[in-house]
């Protein structure tokens, strides 16, 4: 079962590259052209309003983005990924570790409500038979390789961290790992193409042997220093999955112990999503982890206060979340003036 739990934690660190999407596919006609335009705005709408933890605005836009552009396969995607996202925060799990790194281990895992598991199953098949229906036409397109690994990425994770399906994951995320490398050698410049293989590479390196090995031999290969670098050019190229790469990097930075990058990293979120109150716990947390309990208090502070005065739904458990952190700084602090 520990074996299973960190090999899934691959899985899960790679898999939510799905919550992005990339670069327009090329598009034949000024009416396909205009379709496109439209639903990038209301993607881009949704993306910041996910990240800023208004999901039902996210969900209404990015609907509204299929609606304008129905034959393109992210609009689908970020649907599904909207939705695996909210069957996370109904188990409570909304912080970033939980997300791009234990995820699988820390979660009691239980069936997903069937209309939030239906609704994901039809949104990833849809942008997967889009997808490849765009790759067979466009065989040497790196975009179009794209979007096929992402979709499948996404899969890949949700079949892991949702459904417990290891073996099930390993075998989509070899597919999604094939396609992202295929577009990083189309067009080598695709620093969001790197993405998701600098995950892979980061999680598998930090895998005992033993399971290096399974992943070797789903051609899921290791690299330190290669996926952190991946990452790192993915956080800095401009593009949709921008934020996300970010996000992946903060999880990284803290496993790392480079919490100075981290709190660089969240200072630029915070400015950029005002109101995801999480981003300042995430905040907290690395000051706590750096030895700066005074300036995790003051974040932690500061997000309390936005727990209070924000009306939106909060997760289960997260006001105690809130409570343990702050215990937890305020006993650092004693601790330090006794030392």
């Amino acid at each position: 079962m520990a074996r299973g739990r960190r090999l899934g934690v691959v899985l899960v660190l790679s898999g939510a590259i799905g919550m992005v999407s990339a670069r327009p596919l090329a598009l034949s006609s000024a009416p396909d052209a205009n379709a496109y335009d439209r639903g990038a705005a209301l993607r881009a709408k949704g993306l910041d309003a996910g990240y800023n933890l208004d999901h039902d605005e996210a969900e209404s836009a990015f609907r509204q983005a299929i609606a304008a552009d129905p034959a393109h396969p992210a609009p689908h995607r970020l649907s599904a990924a909207l939705t695996w996202i909210r069957i996370l925060w109904g188990r409570g799990s909304i912080t970033v570790d939980e997300y791009f790194g234990r995820l699988s281990g820390d979660i009691e895992r239980r069936d997903p409500p069937a209309d939030l598991a239906s609704a994901f199953r039809t949104s990833i098949n849809q942008a997967i038979t889009i997808a490849e229906a765009r790759l067979r036409e466009r065989p040497d397109d790196a975009d179009a390789h794209f979007h096929v690994g992402a979709a499948y990425g996404l899969l890949s994770v949700y079949q892991q961290s949702i459904e417990g399906r290891i073996g099930g994951g390993l075998g989509t995320a070899r597919r999604a790992v094939k396609e992202q490398e295929r577009a990083l050698t189309l067009d080598p410049r695709r620093k969001d193409a790197g993405l998701q293989l600098g995950l892979y590479r980061y999680g598998v390196s930090t895998l005992a042997l033993p399971l290096r090995m399974v992943a070797g031999a789903f051609g899921l290969g290791g690299g330190r220093a290669r996926g952190i670098r991946l990452v790192e050019e993915a956080a800095g190229y401009p593009s949709e999955l921008q934020t996300n790469a970010r996000l992946a990097l903060l999880a990284i930075y803290n496993r790392e112990g480079r919490y100075d990058e981290a709190l660089g990293l969240l200072t630029e979120l915070q400015r950029r999503y005002p109101r995801n109150r999480l981003l300042w716990f995430e905040a907290a947390a690395a000051a706590l982890r750096a030895g700066r309990p005074s300036e995790a208090t003051l974040f932690n502070g500061e997000g309390m206060k936005k727990v209070v005065d924000d009306r939106r739904p909060k997760a289960p458990g997260e006001e105690e979340l809130w409570q343990r952190q702050r215990a937890t700084i305020q006993l650092t602090l004693t601790q330090a003036r006794h030392r």
